[in-house]
């Protein structure tokens, strides 16, 4: 959604510059708790009730990401509520990491396999993408099952589907071409 997206960056940029400052790991991993409490579609709810004032949508995200906030992560937070932002904090927290990851030269990876992947194989796994890519890579494995076996990685905009599922379908445009 191009729209989130430019709501959010402005908001990434500027948590992003606040926290150079301060620890940005440590921020990153606050920043993640307030996002999976944000994507709570009761607490949205909650949030849109003209009823309910900003302090209390505050106080309940807080409360429930069980994080202690430094002061700078209290006022963000303050601001993204009062402008109605919430449904924007997922977007942000997503640009605020890109933001982190450009500047360490570090590129998220994500990974999807039919199957569990045991530290060892991932440890493997990443050596030889690393390679692929050219860059410091930063793994987040999901399963997805319907790919049958192998894995499907996607860095930035690059795809590499190595998937049993993929190698299906590719036979199949081959037989019926």
């Amino acid at each position: 959604m191009a729209e989130l997206a430019t709501i959010a960056r402005p908001y990434a940029e500027a948590l992003y510059q606040v926290a150079l400052k301060h620890d940005v790991k440590a921020w990153g991993l606050a920043l993640d708790a307030l996002s999976l409490v944000a994507q709570d579609a009761e607490l949205r709810a909650f949030a849109d009730n003209p009823k309910v004032t900003s302090e209390q949508v505050f106080a309940v995200t807080t409360a429930a990401a069980k994080q202690d906030l430094a002061p700078e992560l209290q006022n963000f937070l303050r601001a993204v509520i009062e402008n109605s932002r919430l449904s924007a904090l997922p977007a942000v927290v997503e640009q605020f990491h890109v933001l982190a990851n450009a500047a360490a030269g570090v590129a998220d990876a994500q990974i999807f396999s039919a199957y569990p992947i045991e530290p060892a194989q991932l440890a493997e796994v990443m050596v030889s993408l690393e390679k692929r890519f050219g860059r410091k890579l930063e793994a987040h494995v999901a399963l997805e099952p319907s790919l049958i076996g192998g894995i499907r990685v996607v860095v930035g905009d690059e795809v590499l589907d190595t998937s049993i599922k993929a190698r299906l379908e590719r036979m199949k445009v081959a037989l019926t071409a």
